[in-house]
This record gives structure tokens, sequence and C-alpha cells, in this order.
């Protein structure tokens, strides 16, 4: 779970309940395209597992209407588009929450949720250039973690608290990569 939390704040969304004493939230959606090998297929779950360049691996939910996702083979070399969000929001009195799954609630909003975790942690320190970020867990662990766009970390400040939330990257498009 911590490596989800550790993603979330690179990759994640953040659907928040709306405290009185809030800022607005920090937004960052972005459609991703990435030439990879399949490297697992869960087909009961429409999940794939890629390795890109440098060997970095991901999971994606393949929505129901890709229909080439019923053609994928382990081993084949794949362009796949998808879809994430990133949502950064400061909840200055929130308790400290572990990460915990909050699934269902989203699906309430929006059915293609497939899978939503959420936590609060506490900013420590933010780099100038807003490339990481450094944050204390609920269990007093202190990790630091890349920010892909400076967006996320607009107007944070150590000692902030924030809420956190992944939301599975959905895959919106497979092409077989014609090299």
């Amino acid at each position: 779970m911590t490596r989800l939390l550790a993603c979330s704040i690179a990759l994640g969304i953040v659907t928040l309940p709306a405290p009185v004493a809030t800022q607005s939230p920090n937004v960052v959606t972005h459609e991703t395209t990435t030439r990879a090998r399949v490297d697992r297929i869960e087909k009961s779950i429409r999940v794939v597992t890629l390795v890109a360049e440098g060997n970095l691996v991901q999971s994606v939910y393949v929505d129901p209407a890709v229909k080439a996702f019923d053609d994928l083979k382990v081993g084949d070399n794949v362009t796949v588009r998808y879809v994430e969000s990133a949502v950064v929001k400061v909840r200055r009195n929130a308790e400290l929450k572990d990460v915990h799954d909050s699934t269902a609630e989203a699906q309430k909003t929006d059915a293609n949720v497939v899978q939503q975790l959420t936590a609060v942690v506490t900013i420590e320190s933010i780099d100038p250039q807003g490339l990481s970020v450094t944050y204390r867990t609920a269990d007093g662990r202190k990790l630091m973690r890349p920010v892909p766009d400076p967006k996320l970390v607009e107007g944070l400040r150590s000692g902030d608290r924030v809420e956190v939330t992944l939301t599975r990257a959905r895959a919106i498009s497979i092409e077989p990569d014609r090299r």
C-alpha cells in the first residue's frame, strides 16, 4: 500500500470531501502514450502489466471499450494510451490517515473507477523546482517522491496536511507496434 501511496502523489486522483477551511485542490489530468512490452495479462479483471523503456513496470486497467485487449499476448509490443489524474488538496486540520480503499465511494459518481485509494499525509518539504516532495505518513515514515507536474505542489508548504487519492490508470487504446 505504501508504494501505491507514493505513486498517488506522483500520479493519483484525489476525491475529497470539502471541509470549510480548505483551499481549492491542485488538479492535473493528463493522457499518456507509451510503447511497452506486455508482461502479464489478467483477463478476468482487464489489467495488463507493461514493461516500458528502462524496465519501468506499470499495471493498467483496460476499459471494456478497448477491443484490442482480447487479442493481446504476453510478449506483444504495443502502444498504449491511458488517462491519469492527480488532485492534491490541503486540509490543514485533517487527521493523518493511512491508505484506505475509497473505490466504492468514488464509483457512486463515476462508474468507470476500478480502484481508488486515499490517504492524508503531512508535507515535510518541496524542492524549489517542484520536482519532488517529501512527506510523512500516518505511521511516521518519511518518504520522498518525484512529482510529474509542478502544478500538483503549487501553493503547498512544509507542515500542510494533504489528502491524496490514487485512481488506477485506465487504458483508452492499445495498438500493436509495427516496429
